[in-house]
This record gives C-alpha cells, structure tokens and sequence, in this order.
C-alpha cells in the first residue's frame, strides 16, 4: 500500500502528538523517518521540510543536529 503526501503528513504529526514532543521539548528531525519503509525517507524529510514551512514544526537548531517539536499555537 503506498503512502499519499496527506498520509504522511499526518502520521508525522500523530507521532508526533503522541510523544508529547510539544514546545519545549524537542526530538531529532532523523527520527521522524522511523516507522515509515525505507524507500520513502526522502519523501518523509521532503514533507517534514514542508510541515516546517508551514509552520506546524518548530525546528530548533543545535551543535548536534536539527531538532523539531510541534507549535503549541497550532494545536490550539
């Protein structure tokens, strides 16, 4: 079964939900690929890219990588 933009999309941001990775907590922007098959990674960070654009990721630069959480103003 393959996966549609909006699939994705929404799965990212489920997981996201679940994990409580809201505001101030934050997670590896490599992470969002897990649980998806590994021949749709580019497409996973293409839309997380994406989700960052249209501001329902915060992502939060560091020394050690980019790391992303979900805005609070959104969910409300």
């Amino acid at each position: 079964m393959e996966l549609s933009d909006n699939d994705i999309k929404a799965t990212i941001l489920y997981h996201l939900r679940r994990k409580r990775i809201i505001g101030a907590k934050h997670a590896p922007f490599d992470t969002l690929k897990m649980g998806f098959p590994s021949h749709l990674g580019k497409d996973v960070k293409k839309i997380a890219e994406q989700l960052i654009k249209q501001g329902y990721i915060i992502p939060k630069p560091t020394n050690y990588g980019l790391q992303v959480s979900l805005n609070t103003l959104i969910l409300n």
